[in-house]
């Protein structure tokens, strides 16, 4: 299993145009497994466990916000010589990505961003997010009982009716117990970084191919944060997953993989 030197862990499996994902809060590279049985077919994958996630350490000691987590993304660009990658974000991996874009943006061919906002909780100039005390109680939640409070948040990820399909939510729930949950300290950090920060100007500095991808139902990212990022991003592609809450690439991954692996193809014909 690899590490880069600074002890942060990664998958790296198969050959050809490199793909990199970027997980969420509180998940892990793992979360990506029915996107790793479709991708190392044609391309190489490559998927971090971003500080204090997973199997990663935390590194001095704290997160260091969404800075930190650009700076995780950019060492394995760097220390890998990646180029041509097409980009793969799920909800804070998405800002993590935004965050890390302009430094990254020669090596960047695609971005596909999923379940993503430009800004956790709302505000003033971009209403379009969790009211502060919804993100403010989630913390409380954590301190209390870090695991009941994952619980219940990997049960808002879903949509009622979302899991019906027979075999679907023994498959979601087989990738999901495959991730190692963070120390309180991590998700805390993380659910800070989520709460104050933003990329809304990193956004709007993109200039490569982008897919945003958004469940129409999602509760924790609301779908019209997606709209915005269409706007935001010249020449982006939205689809939205009806019926899907903040996690479609693992209730509608058939669907998703084949626009992932047609973006990652190149970009003529891709939207």
């Amino acid at each position: 299993m690899p590490f880069l030197d600074n002890g942060l862990f990664y998958v790296d499996e198969g050959t050809g145009k490199p793909l990199v994902f970027i997980h969420g809060w509180c998940m892990s590279s793992a979360v990506w497994e029915l996107q790793r049985r479709s991708v190392i077919r044609e391309h190489r994958m490559l998927a971090l466990d971003l500080r204090g996630h997973g199997r990663s350490a935390m590194l001095g000691g704290g997160i260091g916000g969404f800075d930190g987590y650009a700076d995780d993304i950019a060492r394995l660009f760097e220390k890998l010589e990646l180029t041509g990658v097409t980009a793969v974000g799920w909800s804070m991996g998405a800002q993590a990505l935004l965050r890390a874009y302009p430094r990254l943006k020669k090596r960047v061919a695609a971005l596909l961003l999923v379940g993503a906002t430009p800004r956790f909780t709302a505000a003033a100039h971009f209403p379009w997010g969790l009211h502060p005390d919804e993100a403010r109680g989630m913390g409380l939640k954590v301190r209390r009982n870090l695991e009941r409070a994952l619980e219940g948040f990997r049960q808002r990820m879903f949509a009622e009716g979302e899991l019906n399909e027979p075999g679907l939510a023994e498959e979601v729930e087989t990738v999901l117990s495959t991730v190692l949950p963070p120390a309180s300290t991590a998700a805390l950090d993380g659910l800070e970084a989520l709460m104050e920060e933003e990329v809304l100007a990193e956004a709007r500095q993109v200039a490569c191919p982008t897919l945003i991808v958004h469940g129409g139902l999602d509760r924790i990212c609301q779908p019209e944060a997606s709209h915005w990022l269409e706007s935001a991003i010249s020449g982006s592609v939205r689809r939205c997953h009806e019926g899907c809450g903040h996690a479609p690439f693992l209730t509608r991954p058939d669907v998703f993989n084949a626009d992932l692996l047609q973006l990652a193809g190149g970009a003529d014909g891709w939207g």
